[in-house]
């Protein structure tokens, strides 16, 4: 979204509409987060959040002579470029990025940034349990034995009682995710 500096959107909707014939990687999907006099940032798709293919463009835009600054966040996938404010410079950034192949769409790739945020957020904290035990435990394991827990207790509490959230439906759960978080096609993506 773009926002502050409304004057220039034309110029970027022409520029971003242009195709450009020089790109030769595979398309950079990114959005522009906001464009303000002087300043433009972006997020990369986490897809594309390589540190060598953020450097890459982090290069290319510094080597414009009224490139002030870029700062690249790996993590985040932002990108931050400085400029003099120019109107041509701008365009010249924009169309800089064109022949790096980066594309402006949404980033998020059909899921919201908040579900992705969320998600790298529980990516993130897994690995620091997995990391922090050595391997033995990691949320995958953590997440079933907290529902096996509240099973046990339902039952000692209330007996076999079928009360709001009965036992049973705790252990299905309890049983239904281990299984799902264990299976071998999601052990690769953590």
């Amino acid at each position: 979204m773009l926002t502050n500096s409304y004057s220039h959107l034309a110029k970027m909707i022409k520029i971003l509409q242009q195709a450009s014939l020089k790109t030769t990687h595979t398309p950079i999907c990114t959005k522009i987060i906001s464009e303000t006099h002087g300043r433009l940032r972006l997020r990369v798709a986490p897809l594309h959040r390589h540190p060598q293919e953020m450097q890459r463009i982090a290069h290319m835009l510094q080597a414009q002579p009224h490139v002030t600054q870029v700062r690249t966040n790996v993590n985040s996938g932002s990108v931050i470029i400085n400029h003099d404010g120019q109107n041509s410079t701008l365009e010249n950034v924009l169309t800089t990025l064109l022949d790096l192949g980066v594309t402006f769409a949404d980033v998020t790739e059909g899921n919201s940034e908040a579900a992705e945020d969320m998600k790298s957020t529980i990516i993130n904290l897994n690995r620091r349990f997995d990391r922090a035990t050595g391997g033995e435990v990691d949320l995958r394991f953590l997440f079933p034995l907290g529902l096996s827990i509240l099973a046990v207790r339902q039952v000692m509490v209330k007996g076999l009682e079928l009360e709001i959230i009965p036992w049973y439906v705790l252990a299905w759960y309890a049983f239904d995710s281990f299984l799902k978080l264990n299976s071998n096609s999601q052990a690769d993506n953590v």
